[in-house]
């Protein structure tokens, strides 16, 4: 039988999360570290990299990128590596929506929202793949959303890499859980985070939001801790391809 002090220990885990800087990826690093991980944060602003490496303390770093630049993939692994050695858990926790109707959706702003919340968490899970499969043991979580299975107003381009994220998972799923490499993909309701300021700015429209759910009310930044530890951990040794809706039940009704 497992022991619960033990399943849900990260004790000599390294977990790299992006858009750490703040919102659910700031609150995946807490989290995180609390259970006992050592945590990089990459973000494109340093000043709240290094605010949540205050935070957290000793056992956390930042590395400040552009995660879009494929280029810059080799030495983003390198720098990610280098204050704990190679990654065990990926947490892909950085995203656009740029919140364009259908009709008004520009060439730049279909290409950034691919780029940074499809293409990115590929390619990044890709390079960080190999020394996982050396170890026998990974965790990739992806952020789906929503709009994963649901269609709003301006989020045609979001919507489509959302549902995205969902195939991916699985395809990441069919590839490399084979090698004790674990993806899974958690769907958020409304949080109040920056992107979607815009939400919890109009207070009718969060209060609609919150009756939408089963459980009466939008998600708080600490409802995110559990289902994030979960997949991050043994305690989800065999979950594998799978999306998690931590949404109070807004996709229930």
């Amino acid at each position: 039988m497992a022991n619960p002090d033990t399943l849900f220990d990260l004790s000599g885990k390294v977990a790299c999360i992006t858009g750490a800087s703040s919102g659910l990826g700031r609150q995946a690093a807490m989290v995180l570290a609390e259970a006992g991980a050592k945590v990089v944060g990459v973000a494109r602003r340093t000043s709240e990299l290094d605010a949540m490496c205050e935070d957290i303390g000793e056992v956390a770093a930042g590395v400040t990128a552009d995660i879009t630049d494929r280029a810059a993939l080799p030495s983003l692994l390198e720098a990610v590596s280098a204050p704990f050695g190679a990654p065990d858990i990926l947490v892909h926790a950085a995203g656009v929506n740029t919140r364009e109707a259908a009709d008004d959706v520009t060439l730049d702003g279909w290409d950034m929202t691919l780029s940074l919340n499809l293409s990115a968490p590929f390619f990044l899970s890709q390079a960080m793949v190999p020394a996982m499969k050396e170890k026998g043991w990974g965790r990739i979580v992806n952020f789906a959303s929503l709009q994963t299975t649901r269609a709003f107003p301006g989020g045609i381009a979001y919507g489509a890499t959302k549902g995205g994220v969902a195939q991916l998972t699985r395809a990441m799923a069919e590839a490399w859980s084979p090698h004790g490499i674990t993806a899974n993909a958690i769907g958020p309701g409304f949080f109040p985070t920056e992107l979607t300021a815009a939400v919890f700015e109009d207070e009718d429209r969060a209060a609609r939001n919150a009756a939408q759910t089963c459980i009466g009310r939008n998600g708080m930044l600490s409802d995110m801790d559990g289902p994030i530890l979960f997949l991050c951990s043994d305690a989800s040794a065999y979950v594998t391809g799978q999306v998690l809706m931590v949404d109070g039940g807004f996709t229930a009704k």
